[in-house]
């Protein structure tokens, strides 16, 4: 692994001494501040020019910096824009921020250096009114057409209560049913070629399979897909703007809802980045104890997924087995932390709780069961030649390209690349299990399937050595700022019984400065970033998930192909739309 002074030194040469700031950040990121005339020659510079470059956009969002107490080092702005830029070569992350004042001209976009940076401007100028210069449609992507205002903004309602009561009159129910109206002349399409008149069809708003409301507007040459404008924001919900109300403690259960078949494993890359903030170190035992239920749900999820692809190419009886053996993983779920789908289990410093008696009959049970089931749908699903002649060579893409758009997790592993966040930034303890990193060798569909099957295989591994090797210790870190704190002393002196109430009620003040936590989610790579002003709740919350980055590519995957591949598309990328929309 490269150093990261290296990076930064290189950044000084290219752009002189003075042109560069470095900030100290909680998670050890270099992280660079670029004046906004040079910020383009940077991001240009650190993925095309350097040795082992930068060559994935991961993130691109800002930040509201007017009512910040501590920015100590930081230069002066109303807002920041902040780049995450990842190297796989260097097995690294870099942060540049760019400080902006109100009344400047806008930023210059980097459509031309990263295609996927096309919806992270969009969602920019949406949520914080930010405006890119160069940018080929800047226009609103999660917020309809006709709100009013940019709701990341500090002075934007948080609550509904902060608003005057909803009414729809019929001339409003008029205008927002006409701003949905979809007009292909405001995405450059043309009317037909070559004496064709095309067909425009709207797919949606619906909910394709179980994967969420989406609408995709077609335009047709006959069944032929000549382009795709995928619309999302239906499943909006403020996941963002909540983080800014909720302390860090009640904020866990809004993690539960982005993937919402992620259960747990939402909680884990929140909570990685509060404890970096908060220097909390998480006991052995909580760390595997975490593994144990994380991996449980990347399978849970994936049953989920087999099934409902089976489904989307017409298949119909895998989804009744594979939900019958996700109900059995959800009796183990629901065995240890009392609740199924969102368990909201994972705590500030460990878990809610010790595991219970008898967890450890249920889990082995379970990794003996599913095995021969998994051989089964082998036969019916992977093995089946109408499967493998609607997603074989269907939706194909090289690593170079999935790289380009952001692609993580299963998506990027069917292309042939071994990368796996588990394995190559380990957390949690994951350098201490035994597993494979599945890999494909087309990106097609099929690969993508493939994949993931395999990956339920390699979890069932982590489980059992989880049951096998359970450490004995504390579930939860004495560290005063994990929270809710430890109850064991509560009742022998009042000291104690006053820090737990505040603890529970208030949660723990967060010293000041950001973390990123990112993490191998069911979908790909799944991240927090997270900005503390010293108080009881989060500043700002930066929610980067890996199904965001997927959708975008489906205009790309779709072209030139016919209408019943893109339902194979759409099911390969295991989405769902909380995780797009948040």
């Amino acid at each position: 692994m490269v150093g990261p002074t290296r990076i930064v030194d290189q950044l000084r040469r290219k752009l002189g001494e003075h042109a560069l700031k470095l900030q100290h950040t909680a998670d050890g990121i270099p992280t660079c501040w670029i004046a906004r005339q040079n910020a383009h020659d940077a991001l240009r510079f650190v993925k095309d020019e350097v040795d082992q470059p930068y060559r994935m956009l991961y993130d691109l969002t800002a930040i509201d910096e007017r009512m910040r107490m501590h920015r100590e080092g930081q230069p002066a702005s109303d807002f920041t824009i902040a780049y995450h830029l990842l190297s796989f070569d260097r097995n690294e992350y870099l942060r540049v921020k760019v400080a902006l004042k109100s009344g400047q001209p806008p930023i210059d976009t980097a459509t031309d250096l990263w295609p996927a940076a096309n919806w992270y401007e969009r969602e920019v100028w949406d949520m914080f009114g930010i405006r890119f210069q160069g940018h080929p449609h800047m226009e609103r992507i999660l917020m309809p057409r006709t709100w009013v205002g940019h709701p990341l903004l500090k002075d934007h309602p948080a609550r509904a209560t902060e608003m005057g009561p909803f009414q729809l009159p019929d001339e409003k129910e008029e205008a927002e049913q006409e701003a949905l109206r979809f007009r292909p002349e405001d995405w450059g399409m043309k009317p037909g070629r070559d004496g064709t008149d095309f067909m425009f069809l709207n797919v949606g708003p619906q909910h394709p399979g179980t994967h969420g409301v989406l609408r995709v507007a077609l335009q047709l040459d006959g069944e032929e897909i000549v382009d795709a404008v995928p619309e999302i924001g239906f499943h909006h919900r403020g996941a963002e703007k909540m983080g800014e109300r909720q302390s860090w403690h009640t904020y866990i259960p809004y993690t539960d809802r982005i993937d919402y078949l992620g259960g747990v494993m939402n909680n884990m890359a929140y909570l990685m980045a509060v404890e970096k903030l908060a220097g909390i170190e998480v006991p052995p035992r909580a760390k595997v104890i975490r593994v144990m239920l994380a991996e449980l749900f990347r399978i849970i999820s994936h049953l989920v997924w087999y099934g409902t692809f089976a489904q989307d190419l017409g298949q119909l009886s895998p989804v009744f087995y594979t939900f019958n053996d996700r109900e059995r993983a959800f009796g183990i779920i629901e065995a240890i932390c009392g609740a199924r789908m969102h368990p909201n289990w994972f705590r500030i410093g460990g878990v809610a709780e010790d595991l219970p008696k008898g967890w450890e009959a249920l889990v082995r049970d379970f990794v003996k069961y599913l095995p021969p089931r998994l051989i089964e749908y082998d036969k019916e699903v992977m093995r089946n030649r109408i499967f493998k002649a609607r997603t074989q060579g269907v939706g194909a893409f090289t690593t170079e390209e999935a790289i380009e758009w952001g692609v993580t997790g299963p998506n990027l592993r069917a292309c042939g690349f071994e990368w796996d966040f588990r394995k190559k930034q380990p957390y949690s303890g994951y350098e201490q299990f035994e597993f494979e990193i599945p890999t494909g060798r087309h990106g097609d569909c099929y690969d993508r399937g493939m994949v993931r099957v395999e990956e339920m295989r390699q979890s069932l591994r982590i489980v059992e050595q989880c049951v096998n090797n359970m450490p004995e210790g504390a579930y939860k870190s004495a560290q005063p700022l994990a929270c809710p704190p430890l109850k064991e002393r509560t009742m022998h002196d009042i000291e104690t019984l006053i820090t737990h109430f505040v603890g529970v009620s208030w949660g723990p003040v967060i010293p000041p400065g950001e973390a990123l936590g990112a993490i191998e989610g069911t979908k790909g790579n799944n991240g927090y970033y997270l900005v503390s002003d010293g108080g009881g709740m989060s500043y700002r919350t930066r929610i980067r998930t890996p199904s965001f980055a997927h959708m975008q590519m489906v205009p790309r995957l779709s072209r030139g192909r016919m209408i019943p591949d893109l339902f194979a598309i759409l099911g390969a990328m295991d989405f769902v739309l909380a995780d797009v929309d948040r």
